[in-house]
């Protein structure tokens, strides 16, 4: 379901980025793609110690098991300040729905911010949708209904932690990278 959601959202991008391609091109040059590329490194960071967290509960080694995943909801907390400080950036300079800087801009870039906003907002939900169920993986574990001959659970979340940074990978460069590739 996460893929038909985020896939049927890339095809609308892909849609209009088609028809308004150089005027998504200009709105992408006004983000921030150094902090775009910082997100970019932390959720692959994350992925690596949710991925090794099972490693070592399947090595019954339960504790550096948590401690993976502590790093790992500390780089999602991380990744979504980040993005805070991104979007406010935008709200500052005036884009935000409905706003006049905004509609006094071309009708591509108007569609460019209004799938930016949402397609990263989405995606910051699914981040804090995993933040949360990894806590509950850290109760589950001191309770010991995880363990390392009971640990498929945990095997789901990092998948699900895998889609979370794979969507990433699409977003980063079709917002912040398109302004590089000289389509006008």
């Amino acid at each position: 379901t996460e893929l038909m959601l985020f896939g049927a959202m890339f095809l609308i991008f892909s849609f209009f980025f088609y028809k308004f391609s150089g005027q998504f091109v200009m709105a992408s040059s006004t983000l921030n793609i150094l902090l775009g590329g910082t997100n970019t490194f932390i959720l692959l960071l994350s992925t690596y110690f949710m991925g090794t967290s099972i490693l070592h509960l399947k090595n019954n080694r339960i504790d550096k098991c948590k401690t993976k995943i502590y790093i790992t909801i500390l780089l999602a907390i991380l990744f979504l300040v980040i993005k805070y400080f991104e979007w406010m950036a935008e709200i500052n300079h005036g884009i935000y729905p409905d706003s006049e800087v905004l509609n006094a801009l071309s009708k591509g870039e108007i569609l460019f911010f209004g799938l930016y906003f949402t397609m990263t907002g989405f995606h910051g939900l699914h981040i804090i949708v995993g933040i949360v169920v990894m806590i509950w993986v850290i109760k589950l574990l001191n309770q010991q209904k995880i363990s390392s001959t009971k640990y498929i659970f945990i095997e789901n979340l990092a998948l699900y932690w895998d889609i979370v940074h794979l969507v990433w990978v699409f977003l980063f460069p079709l917002f912040y990278m398109i302004s590089f590739g000289g389509v006008s």
